[in-house]
């Protein structure tokens, strides 16, 4: 299966180094020069962080809607990130939110990226997200599914617009206000802009919108760089994301091996690489196993997940409602108390990110 996954990545590497050898791509979405992408990336100490959801939250609305958004625990939070030398997270948006406030929303984001550079951490935002609930709504949010990983995530903008075109007027001046607000602010270190398109099924169906996020964002003139990161075997979605992204991101949830060989195959785009999800434990993908390798590479990364709250990451994929706290976490770091999981991990985690030398 890993050996398939890896000939299947060296395929498409392959296809898109020819594709831009010749001229290939959309012209319109006028990605970075190798040479800017990666001047950019020699400025940047080692990346290494997390992907951040305040515990108090259960998914992207209840973090940046007015009624829940909670600078305090972020605040609280984002202090023991920066306990352990991390100096980025990935931090994910919802187009709804900004909808129903868009000056509120705007304030919010301020207000979030004050609290996370005073704690030296930079980051990356993700504006678009193809994972779990199909129909998100703004308000109230549910409370968690006892056992359950991450019961109330929602996708953004959700499967129903995302096949819609004639919807995405709202999604194109949601990426233009967002991006062009904070597309010169140091504290932002890049845009993901899509999370996983085509996942839940939704497959090349969500090609289209992927293709028209690149083109609005790259109308915004950011100073930071665009990416969209691959994650499964769908040649024609990888091939765009590598062929449209300034800096090449990808995830990664397999053992140390499959992760060395994946880097090797993408740094043949000659780009800057980064994972920017990692950390199962139970698949064998965990901080010794993989964060040396890192380092080794000199590859940015973001664990999945850092305190345990609502969204009831350190239970695996597919567990059931009602399932006991597991002995080995699947994801996450922390406890709301401050607590750590594995007091190993935490040494390993300080001992490599002193300094954060490259």
């Amino acid at each position: 299966m890993r050996i398939c996954r890896l000939l299947f990545l060296a395929l498409v590497v392959l296809s898109v180094g020819m594709d831009w050898a010749h001229g290939g791509g959309d012209d319109a979405l006028r990605r970075w020069p190798a040479d800017k992408a990666n001047a950019w990336y020699d400025k940047q100490p080692w990346l290494v962080g997390c992907n951040f959801t305040p515990s108090s939250a259960i998914n992207q609305l209840e973090v940046w809607q007015e009624e829940t958004f909670d600078p305090q625990t972020i605040d609280r939070e984002l202090g023991w990130a920066e306990g352990i030398g991390f100096n980025t997270a990935r931090v994910f948006l919802h187009d709804l939110a900004w909808e129903a406030d868009v000056a509120g929303f705007k304030k919010r984001l301020d207000r979030y990226l004050e609290i996370a550079d005073r704690h030296r951490i930079r980051t990356l935002f993700v504006l678009f997200d193809d994972c779990w609930t199909r129909h998100p709504k703004v308000g109230k949010q549910p409370q968690p599914i006892p056992g359950m990983h991450n019961s109330g995530w929602v996708q953004s903008p959700g499967e129903a617009v995302v096949v819609s075109p004639e919807y995405w007027d709202r999604l194109k001046r949601y990426v233009t206000d967002v991006v062009g607000s904070f597309g010169k602010d140091r504290r932002v270190l890049a845009w993901d802009l899509y999370n996983e398109p085509g996942n839940e099924k939704l497959g090349e169906k969500s090609l289209p919108l992927l293709r028209a996020t690149f083109a609005w964002a790259r109308a915004a003139a950011p100073e930071q760089p665009l990416t969209a990161g691959t994650w499964f075997n769908n040649a024609k979605l990888n091939e765009f994301q590598m062929q449209a992204s300034d800096v090449i991101t990808f995830h990664n949830y397999d053992s140390a091996d499959a992760l060395r060989k994946q880097i090797h195959e993408l740094k043949k785009l000659g780009r800057p690489v980064i994972c920017t999800e990692y950390m199962a434990r139970p698949r064998g993908s965990r901080f010794e196993t993989h964060l040396p390798i890192f380092k080794e590479e000199h590859v940015g990364c973001y664990c999945w997940g850092f305190v345990s709250g609502k969204t009831q990451t350190i239970y695996p994929w597919g567990s059931p409602k009602g399932a006991p706290e597991p002995k080995l976490w699947f994801h996450d770091l922390f406890r709301k108390d401050g607590s750590v999981f594995d007091e190993k991990e935490i040494a390993l985690i300080k001992k490599l990110t002193r300094g954060g030398e490259k």
